[in-house]
């Protein structure tokens, strides 16, 4: 379930390869070419000075002051051609791993826990909540539901396994990462957000995504740093990669790493 290096490669080589046909943004209302590739992309008017480009899953969003003409945008994404276009097609191998990491929910099934396979098996008389077998090769999850049990009976089950899981293994993160950044947090929720890892508030309370369970604790480790640095630093400004890098100081490679290795689809 993690990156292997045929797909980085396949990622950090589309630079030099041939650019896909098309890109098209789900909001598009304008498009044009780029380095051969015809690229729709979302035009936004905003009051701001400059332009600005964002590439996501969706594809490129451009957000334009209301006075810039339309030649001078088209300029813009000219000279940022290169860039577009290895983002976009970078995001679209992205997506299709990511349609391809999906666990298949039954007796058998494996799926990334800490950064290592866990096999789910079905056992009769065993604790619904789920035994751990961690000495397995790989560690087995022994979960007492009968064979004839749904899928959703069973990803439901395992879900709330890794959320105990995952409330405890950031609580002792979090306790470990606190006394060395000089900061004190408050509460911790669980998220099942899509698209974000982890938030923090001035106020001290923290919010991880349980889904970072399926991840190695180094990357782990990082998100929680990288919450705990917001509540003396609430920017991404030089000082708080400082900050991060206090205390995890190979963070940019780990954030690399969560970019790209893409977690298991849930709901499909």
């Amino acid at each position: 379930m993690t990156a292997v290096p045929a797909a980085q490669a396949q990622l950090d080589g589309f630079a030099a390869s041939a650019a896909p046909a098309a890109f098209r943004h789900p909001q598009a209302n304008r498009e044009l070419r780029l380095q051969g590739a015809l690229v729709a992309y979302a035009l936004v008017r905003a009051r701001r000075r400059s332009i600005g480009f964002v590439v996501s899953a969706d594809g490129l969003a451009v957000r334009a002051p209301m006075g810039a003409t339309l030649s001078s945008i088209e300029a813009a994404l000219q000279t940022k051609a290169d860039w577009i276009v290895r983002k976009l097609a970078q995001s679209q191998v992205r997506q299709q791993r990511q349609a391809h990491v999906r666990i298949d929910w039954c007796d058998g099934a494996v799926l990334p826990y800490l950064g290592a396979p866990l096999q789910l098996r079905l056992v009769a008389g065993e604790p619904l909540t789920g035994t751990l077998q961690s000495d397995a090769a790989p560690a087995v999850l022994r979960i007492g539901l009968p064979s004839h049990a749904s899928a959703a009976q069973l990803r439901d089950t395992v879900q709330a396994w890794l959320m105990r899981q995952a409330q405890a293994h950031f609580t002792q993160r979090l306790n470990h990462f606190a006394p060395l950044l000089g900061v004190q947090w408050r509460s911790l929720r669980l998220s099942s957000a899509q698209t974000r890892w982890g938030s923090a508030k001035s106020d001290g309370s923290i919010r991880l995504n349980w889904r970072l369970l399926h991840y190695r604790p180094a990357i782990i480790d990082y998100v929680v740093a990288h919450e705990l640095a917001h509540l003396r630093e609430m920017n991404h400004s030089a000082a708080f990669w400082r900050t991060v890098a206090s205390v995890v100081p190979e963070h940019a490679v780990l954030r690399r790493s969560l970019r790209d290795e893409p977690a298991p689809r849930w709901n499909d």
